[in-house]
């Protein structure tokens, strides 16, 4: 199976919504998820939401129909992002 990547970019103080900043499939999907592993970012797997996010431009908004799936993917990271602070 080929594997698919997104990166979304979201800041609540500017922007209306989050924005794909990478995409892709095979080797650059790896590169990906390398970077986001190099950063200690959580990966969140989802195949239906990287399909959708893939058929997006990099450097967009998401489309509105993504808000509420990638809406969820944002409370999954903050979940993930306070389970890690509790165990420190």
């Amino acid at each position: 199976m080929t594997p698919k990547a997104a990166a979304l970019k979201y800041r609540a103080e500017s922007d209306v919504a989050p924005k794909v900043v990478a995409s892709g499939r095979g080797e650059i999907a790896k590169k990906i998820i390398e970077k986001a592993k190099t950063f200690d970012v959580p990966l969140f797997q989802n195949p239906a939401l990287a399909e959708a996010l893939l058929s997006q431009e990099v450097g967009t908004q998401i489309d509105p129909a993504l808000f509420q799936a990638v809406a969820e993917v944002f409370v999954w990271l903050m979940k993930s992002e306070e389970s890690v602070q509790l165990s420190k």
